[in-house]
């Protein structure tokens, strides 16, 4: 149903190499980059038919988070959503919630993490095992 997630930054250089390092756990390429025709430089970063991509705000002003919001990558396993987690962290996230673990809900047992990027995005790692 999702193509693609955008989200701001203030410095595209951090985010790539933030990004780089966390979405290499689950796979992801390095981005694609791209500067549109007003100058601002995106990056694309692509999987298993996603995308997911980071931009230089279009209208010049700060980037600000969406109180709320969360963005949620598939992982493939609880050890892959600890090291998801335990990347993450070492490039500069904000470990957020419970640590990375099992949690109980209406979708049975599933493993969950949660981090702030350096902009302040709220990320989750998911894997609800098969």
């Amino acid at each position: 149903m999702i193509s693609h997630v955008m989200i701001g930054t203030n410095d595209i250089e951090r985010a790539r190499a933030f990004y780089t390092a966390v979405l290499g756990v689950v796979g992801a390429a390095p981005p694609f980059d791209h500067v549109n025709a007003t100058g601002q430089t995106r990056l694309f970063f692509m999987h298993n038919d996603s995308t997911f991509s980071v931009t230089e705000p279009i209208n010049g002003e700060p980037v600000t988070v969406a109180n709320g919001s969360t963005i949620g990558f598939t992982c493939d396993s609880p050890e892959q959503i600890k090291e998801f987690h335990d990347v993450a962290v070492a490039n500069g996230a904000t470990s957020i919630e419970e640590p990375p673990g099992v949690r109980e809900s209406d979708l049975g047992s599933v493993y969950l993490c949660y981090f702030l990027d350096p902009d302040g995005h709220k990320i989750c790692g998911f894997h609800r095992p098969g």
